[in-house]
C-alpha cells in the first residue's frame, strides 16, 4: 500500500466477493455547482476498477437545481440513483439515508466537494478484501481549513476522547468504507439523534485509516456556520459522554464546601470582632454567582432532557419524497430510517 495505516486494528478473516459491488453515497445539499464535476471525476477515477459501483446521492431538500442535475445524472449514466427529501433535514439524516438505501457489499460516504478525492476509493477497497471491515480517511495536513477551523476541530476531538468510552480518531471525517456488516449494524441503531462519527465509531470492527492530504473545495461553499458546528459538537458530545452530567454533580458538591468553610468563617468572626453588617456589594456578586451556575446547571440537563424528548417522539429520522434511478421516479413518501425503526 502506498499510505501506512493511522490507526489499525487486527483483521478480520472474512471472505470478500471476487468481484463486489460498492455502494458510493454521496449527501448533496445546493451543491449544483459541484455536481457536475464530481460525477466526471468518480467515472475518470473508478474507470477499469476491479468492483462494480452505484452511486447514491441523498438530495437534503435543496433549494437550488441540485435535484435536477442529479435527475439528469440518473438518464446520462448507469448506476446512478438519486434519494430526494421532502425537506432539509441535516446530514446526519442524509448519511443515514445513504446506508439505508446502499445495495453494496461495502458501503463508501464522500462529499461531492471533491476535498475527499474519488481516488482514494480504490484503496479503500483493497484494504478492505484484505479484511479490514472500515477503511477512513486520515486528514494528514488541514491547511485547506481556516486557522480557526483546525483549532476547534483539535480541541473538540481531543475533548470527545478524554470524555467518552468511545474514541474517534483524530482527523477522521465522514469519508469512509465499511463492509456491509458495519452498515447492517448501524442502521440496526435506534436513536434519532444521530451523531454518525460516534456510530462508525462504536460500532467497532477491525480499522485502518489511510492519511491523505485534503484540497480545497472544488465548487460552492461550506454549509457549516461557526454555530452548526458549535451545535453538531455539542450534540455529538451530550449523544455519547455523561460527563457533563458528572461535572455539575462535583461542582454542586464543591460550591456546597466552600460554602460551608464561608458560613464558618462568618460565624467565628462575628463571635470574635461582634456582629457584622454584611456589604451590598459582596451579596450581590454571591446572588448572581450562584444564580449562575444554577442556570448553567439547568443548560447541561435540559441538553440532554430535549435529546430524551426527540427519542420518546419516536418521529422518523427523515422522510423521502422521491427516489429517482435510470427507470425514472417513484414516489417513497414516508420511507423512514430503517425497518427496524419504523415498526
Amino acid at each position: 500500500m502506498s499510505a501506512l495505516s493511522q490507526s489499525e486494528t487486527s483483521k478480520s478473516a472474512r471472505a470478500r466477493p471476487a468481484r463486489p459491488l460498492i455502494s458510493i453515497v454521496a449527501p448533496c445539499y445546493n451543491e449544483a455547482d459541484a455536481v457536475d464535476g464530481f460525477a466526471t471525476a468518480m467515472r475518470d477515477a473508478l474507470a477499469g476498477a476491479d468492483f462494480d459501483y452505484e452511486v447514491v446521492f441523498i438530495d437534503d431538500g435543496s433549494s437550488d437545481t441540485t435535484r435536477d442535475k442529479l435527475v439528469a445524472l440518473t438518464k446520462s449514466q448507469s448506476g446512478v440513483r438519486v434519494i430526494a427529501f421532502s425537506r432539509n433535514f441535516g446530514k446526519e439524516a442524509a448519511l443515514t439515508a445513504g446506508l439505508d438505501h446502499a445495495r453494496g457489499d461495502a458501503v463508501v460516504i464522500i462529499d461531492v466537494d471533491l476535498q475527499d478525492p474519488p481516488a482514494l476509493i480504490i484503496e479503500f477497497v483493497a484494504n478492505w478484501r484484505e479484511g479490514y471491515d472500515i477503511v477512513y480517511g486520515a486528514r494528514a495536513d488541514r491547511t485547506s481549513d481556516t486557522p480557526a477551523k483546525r483549532i476547534s476541530a483539535e480541541g473538540f476531538y481531543r475533548l470527545f476522547n478524554r470524555i467518552s468510552k468511545v474514541k474517534l480518531p483524530d482527523d477522521a471525517g465522514d469519508f469512509r468504507l465499511m463492509d456491509r456488516r458495519v452498515v447492517k449494524a448501524i442502521n440496526a441503531l435506534p436513536e434519532r439523534s444521530r451523531f454518525m462519527k460516534g456510530l462508525f465509531a462504536w460500532a467497532g470492527y477491525s480499522t485502518l485509516g489511510v492519511p491523505y492530504v485534503r484540497p480545497e473545495r472544488a465548487a460552492g461553499a461550506t454549509k457549516f456556520s461557526f454555530w452548526r458546528l458549535w451545535n453538531f459538537a455539542l450534540d455529538g458530545i451530550v449523544s455519547f459522554s455523561t460527563a457533563p452530567l458528572r461535572i455539575w454533580s462535583y461542582v454542586g458538591v464543591i460550591i456546597a464546601f466552600l460554602s460551608f468553610l464561608y458560613a464558618v468563617f462568618v460565624v467565628m468572626r462575628t463571635v470574635i470582632t461582634g456582629v457584622d453588617v454584611p456589604g451590598y456589594a459582596s451579596m450581590v456578586v454571591l446572588i448572581l454567582f450562584f444564580g449562575s451556575v444554577q442556570l448553567i446547571s439547568i443548560g447541561v440537563l435540559g441538553e440532554y432532557i430535549a435529546r430524551l424528548f426527540t427519542e420518546v417522539k419516536r418521529r422518523p429520522v427523515y422522510l423521502v419524497d422521491e427516489v429517482y434511478d435510470e427507470t425514472g421516479a417513484r414516489g417513497e413518501a414516508g420511507v423512514v430510517q430503517s425497518a427496524n425503526n419504523a415498526s
